[in-house]
């Protein structure tokens, strides 16, 4: 008797131990306390999300109770080599077409990267420098066109990947469907969204440009690239998406995962002389 109580106990233990690693497993590490964050919102000519101010603001938030530093700007000239070493992390926040002013800035942007330095591009980041070869690569691809507005689905198709932690396997929500050219191949989806969830009524169009992928195309992915590392999702067109906790979880958790692959930077790594010098694979 004595022997089974003493098992008893000690499987009540180990199932109590594993409950308990479980509760903290669920809680992911702070990689962003103490950090250096650039969110970068310049627009080059053409649309202009008013989704821009509502994100800053969303982001303002996330640093004072995430306990990150944060500089805010659309001032291109910030790019200098001698501003940019004190940045751990920048996001671009539906920035778009042209957001550099001299390829001095997209070199000193470029070393950045190199040097081990983190970027997070939301919704229209993928519509940035797009004139750009080693950017597109970076940000991985060029967006083309949308259909309009409306309520679809988006599939988590990696559910081991940090950034996705806590979301719906399936997120149906409203939002725009970006497609993309220049894909780079070296991105690793985590998330798709359901091309057969759109609307029908731009189909051929979907087609046309989703080709060669089929029912499912990138809508958040990462990537190491260049001694840098990234996390893009292409979703965030509404304003009120940064008023949304599941979307700022959404965002909040790519921030962290890619604050979480920042260490001391390494100026040593840098081999770039011009803002196009070919990639080093």
């Amino acid at each position: 008797m004595t022997n089974f109580k003493t098992t008893c106990l000690a499987l009540l233990f180990m199932i109590f131990s594993m409950v308990v690693v479980k509760g903290y497993a669920e809680t992911p590490k702070n990689n962003l306390k103490n950090k250096r964050v650039l969110v970068y919102t310049k627009n080059g000519e053409g649309f202009v999300h008013d989704n821009i101010p509502y994100a800053v603001d969303c982001l303002e938030r996330m640093a004072e109770e995430q306990g990150f530093d944060i500089t805010i700007s659309e001032d291109p000239s910030f790019f200098t080599s001698r501003n940019l070493e004190d940045i751990d992390l920048m996001v671009f926040t539906s920035t778009n077409n042209d957001v550099f002013d001299t390829n001095a800035q997209r070199l000193a942007f470029r070393k950045y990267i190199q040097s081990g330095g983190g970027i997070v591009g939301i919704h229209s980041a993928v519509g940035t420098e797009r004139n750009w070869e080693w950017f597109k690569m970076l940000i991985g691809g060029r967006f083309v066109w949308h259909p309009k507005f409306q309520e679809f689905n988006i599939n988590i198709i990696d559910k081991s990947h940090v950034s996705v932690s806590g979301l719906p396997d399936v997120w149906t929500r409203e939002d725009e469907c970006y497609l993309m050219q220049e894909l780079y191949p070296g991105i690793k989806v985590v998330m798709a969204h359901d091309l057969e969830s759109l609307n029908t009524d731009q189909q051929e169009r979907v087609l046309e440009l989703s080709s060669p992928f089929h029912r499912f195309y990138p809508a958040v992915w990462y990537q190491d690239f260049d001694g840098g590392h990234v996390w893009v999702t292409a979703l965030g067109h509404h304003k009120d998406d940064y008023k949304d906790p599941v979307f700022v979880q959404h965002i909040y958790q790519g921030m962290n995962y890619i604050a979480g692959k920042i260490s001391k930077k390494d100026d040593s790594k840098i081999y770039a002389t011009a803002w196009d010098t070919p990639v080093k694979f």
